[in-house]
């Protein structure tokens, strides 16, 4: 059973950047495919980003594409999701994710979530 530990997140200018990162441990990291999702409050969990098991397709919803990027380290066993251009409305908990399988942008389909991280972006 995979676990998942989220870090980076903070308080944040609009337009400045943060970077998130997410430590895996367990079975081996590389069968997952993984994806970060955000919740604000009062808010349902939203999709950002996903990437697949080699790191080669990388997938975004409009409200981030161009300004996310997701990436990450097999030999770390890490995740990491790049947040530049950072606006009011991405303040939320940001909260990685892990699944077997195929790809998803549907929170219900992921097997195992970290803790999450506050991200804060003030106007």
């Amino acid at each position: 059973q995979a676990q998942l530990v989220e870090s980076g997140g903070g308080w944040v200018q609009a337009g400045g950047s943060l970077r998130l990162s997410c430590a895996v441990s367990g079975p081996t990291f590389s069968n997952y495919y993984m994806a970060w999702f955000r919740q604000a409050p009062g808010k349902d969990r939203e999709f950002v980003a996903a990437i697949n098991r080699s790191g080669g397709s990388t997938y975004y919803p409009k409200s981030v594409k161009g300004r996310f990027t997701i990436s990450r380290d097999n030999a770390k066993n890490t995740v990491y999701l790049q947040m530049n251009s950072l606006k009011p409305e991405d303040t939320a908990v940001y909260y990685c994710a892990a699944k077997t399988g195929g790809d998803s942008d549907i929170s219900g389909r992921y097997d195992y979530w970290g803790q999450g991280t506050q991200v804060t972006v003030s106007s």
